[in-house]
C-alpha cells in the first residue's frame, strides 16, 4: 500500500508530505485546488514522462519520493526479476533535474525507466479521468477479461513464444534473401573463382618469377659481360689472376730487405682466393646460364595473368589475390548451406508455430470460460449502481493471425436499456454510465489482480445522488480487500472515505502553493457541507453532512 508521498518543488507544490491510511481515503477540494498535481506527482515517480514545465522554481531540482508497504503482497519474485534489492518498505523516487535530465531509483538503487514502470504495475493502478475512455478500446478490454480470467502467467508464456516466432520469421526471410541473391551471384562468382582457382596461386612468389624473367630476358646481353668480365680475370694475356701472382712474387723478393713485406703479402692472399673463388663462381654461373625461350614464354603468361588478376581485383600482392579466391570458395560453399539453414529454421519455425497455436488456444479458452461469468459480475454491479437493465456480452472472435496477445479479438457490447440491440460501448454509453461501468470491472478485477492499492480520479463523473451514494459503497467495499484512494466532488463518495484529506491552495506571502490536510471528523462536518451547499454552508448542509458520515 501507498504509505506515504513526500514532494518537493513540482507544479504549486513548495514541500509537502502526505501520509496515507489502509482501506478507503478520499480526497476532495475545490476545482484548481491541486488534485490532479498530487497525482501527477505520483504519476512522475513510478515513470511518467517528465517535464520541466512541471519544475516549481526553476532553479532546483523537483525530487517526488513515495514509500510503499509491500510485505503482504509476496513482490519478492517482481524485484528479483528486475535485479532490485528488495525491501519490505520500499521508497520510489524520482529527480527531475533543471536540465530537463531526470533520474530514478526504487530504495536508493537507480533504476532505468522501464524497470520504475513495470515496478508501478504492480504497487498501484491509478484510475485517471482520461482512462474511462480506454473502456472503448479493444486492447484494454482485451486486458480485463485477460485479469479476470488471471491469465498473468500463461500471456508471458504466450508473449515468450510469440518473440520467438517473430523471431524465427525475420530469421527465415533473412535467409531465403540471402539465398537469392547468393544464387543471383553464383556463377559470376563461380566464374571468378574459377580464374583464381587455375592461376594456381599458392606457394607463387611474384619477387622470384619477375627475376627470373628479366635475367631470361637479357640472357644474351648477361652472357656477353659475363664472359668479358671472365676474360679479364683469367683468360686475358693480362689477367687479373697473372697479374696478382705477379705482385705476390714481387713483393716476395722484398722479404730479407723490407720488413713490411710480411704485412702486404698476409694483406694480399686473401684478395688472390677470393679473385679465384669469384672466378670459378662466375665461368660456373656463365655454363648454367642458357637461352631458354619455352621458360620466357612461360613466366610471361604467368606474370601476364597475375598483374591482370591483380588490376581486376584491385590486389596488391598474391596473398591478397589468395584471400579474395578464399572469400569466393566459402561464399559458394555457403551458398549449398543455405539450403540446410532454411530447412532447419523452417523446422524450428514449424514447431514454434505449433506452441504458439497451442497457447493462443489456452489463452481463448481461458478467455471465454471467463467472458459470461464476467459479464454477469459487471451487470450484477450495475445493477446496484442503479443500471437494472444494463447488459453487456464480451464477444470475442479468432483472428486469421498471431497478435501480441494472442489470436482474439475483443469487442464489448453493453446496452444500458431493456430491449435495445447491444452496440460497441463507444456509440451508445454515456459519462455517467462508462464511469459506472469501469466502476464495476476495477471492483471485479481488484479482486483478481490483488494489486496493493488503486486510486480514482473523479471516477464519479457524470453521476450524483444516489448512484453516487452506491459507487461510494463499492469503493468502500473494494477497500476491505485493497487500498482505495479516490479523488471526489461528490459528497457522497467523500463521505463514504474512512479518512479524508482536502486539497487547498494557500496564498500567503504572494505566492500560491498547494496543501493537503488529513481532516478531523469536525472537519469532514464542515468539508462535506462545503460540497453540498458552497463557500455558504448552511446548518441544513452541515445536518446533511453528518448524516452522509454516519452512513
Amino acid at each position: 500500500m501507498l504509505h506515504q508521498i513526500h514532494i518537493q518543488n513540482y507544479a504549486l507544490i513548495d514541500e509537502l508530505t502526505v501520509s496515507f491510511d489502509e482501506g478507503f481515503s478520499t480526497l476532495t477540494g475545490e476545482t484548481g485546488a491541486g488534485k490532479s498535481i498530487l497525482l501527477g506527482a505520483l504519476m512522475l515517480a513510478l515513470g511518467n514522462r517528465a517535464d520541466t514545465t512541471a519544475i516549481g522554481n526553476a532553479g532546483q531540482k523537483c525530487v517526488v519520493e513515495a514509500t510503499f508497504n509491500v510485505k503482504p503482497y509476496h513482490l519478492e519474485k517482481i524485484f528479483d526479476e528486475l535485479d532490485l534489492d528488495y525491501q519490505d518498505e520500499t521508497i520510489v523516487r524520482r529527480e527531475l533535474l533543471t536540465n530537463g535530465k531526470s533520474r530514478a531509483f526504487v530504495n536508493d538503487t537507480p533504476v532505468n525507466l522501464n524497470a520504475l514502470k513495470d515496478l508501478g504495475h504492480h504497487l498501484i493502478d491509478i484510475h485517471s479521468q482520461h482512462e474511462n475512455l480506454e473502456l472503448n478500446n479493444n486492447q484494454f478490454q482485451l486486458r480485463v477479461v485477460d485479469a479476470a480470467a488471471q491469465n498473468a502467467d500463461l500471456q508471458k508464456q504466450y508473449s515468450a513464444a510469440y518473440a520467438e516466432y517473430k523471431r524465427l520469421q525475420a530469421e527465415l526471410a533473412e535467409l531465403k534473401e540471402n539465398a537469392r541473391q547468393m544464387s543471383a551471384d553464383y556463377d559470376y562468382n563461380q566464374f571468378q573463382y574459377n580464374q583464381l582457382a587455375e592461376a594456381k596461386l599458392d606457394g607463387v612468389n611474384q619477387e622470384e618469377m619477375e627475376n627470373e624473367f628479366q635475367t631470361l630476358s637479357n640472357i644474351v646481353d648477361i652472357q656477353q659481360n659475363l664472359n668479358a668480365a671472365l676474360y679479364v680475370l683469367q683468360d686475358g694475356e693480362q689477367n687479373v689472376l697473372s697479374g696478382l701472382a705477379q705482385v705476390r712474387q714481387a713483393i716476395q723478393q722484398t722479404q730479407r730487405y723490407f720488413q713490411k713485406s710480411e704485412e702486404y703479402l698476409q694483406r694480399l692472399e686473401p684478395v688472390i682466393i677470393e679473385m679465384k673463388d669469384f672466378a670459378q663462381e662466375l665461368e660456373s654461373d656463365l655454363q648454367r646460364l642458357e637461352n631458354q625461350p619455352e621458360r620466357l614464354e612461360e613466366l610471361r603468361a604467368k606474370l601476364d595473368l597475375l598483374y591482370s588478376l591483380m588490376q581486376k581485383h584491385q590486389a596488391k600482392s598474391v596473398d591478397e589475390l589468395i584471400a579474395i579466391r578464399n572469400d569466393l570458395e566459402q561464399k559458394l560453399t555457403k551458398s549449398g548451406d543455405y539450403e540446410t539453414l532454411i530447412e532447419q529454421t523452417e523446422k524450428q519455425l514449424s514447431q514454434a508455430t505449433t506452441q504458439l497455436t497451442d497457447l493462443a488456444a489456452k489463452l481463448s479458452d481461458s478467455r471465454r470460460k471467463v467472458a459470461d461469468s464476467l459479464c454477469k459480475q459487471i451487470c450484477s454491479h450495475l445493477t446496484g449502481l442503479g443500471m437494472p437493465n444494463a447488459q453487456l456480452q464480451i464477444s470475442l472472435t479468432n483472428t486469421d493471425t498471431f497478435t501480441p496477445n494472442g489470436r482474439d479479438s475483443v469487442n464489448f457490447l453493453f446496452t444500458a436499456n431493456r430491449n435495445h440491440e447491444l452496440q460497441n460501448i463507444s456509440k451508445i454509453a454515456s459519462g455517467g454510465e462508462i464511469s459506472r461501468l469501469m466502476l464495476s470491472i476495477k471492483a471485479i478485477l481488484s479482486k483478481s489482480v490483488a494489486l496493493p492499492t488503486v486510486i480514482f480520479d473523479e471516477i464519479d463523473t457524470g453521476v450524483s445522488g444516489d448512484i453516487a451514494h452506491k459507487m461510494g459503497e463499492l469503493m468502500s467495499l473494494m477497500a476491505k480487500q485493497m487500498q482505495v484512494i479516490t479523488i471526489t466532488h461528490l459528497p457522497q463518495i467523500a463521505a463514504k472515505g474512512a479518512v479524508q484529506y482536502r486539497v487547498s491552495k494557500n496564498d500567503e506571502g504572494g505566492t500560491t502553493h498547494t496543501i493537503v490536510d488529513k481532516l478531523s471528523d469536525a472537519e469532514r462536518v464542515d468539508e462535506i457541507a462545503r460540497m453540498l451547499s458552497g463557500k455558504n454552508i448552511t446548518a441544513e448542509a452541515r445536518e446533511n453532512a453528518k448524516s452522509l458520515l454516519k452512513g
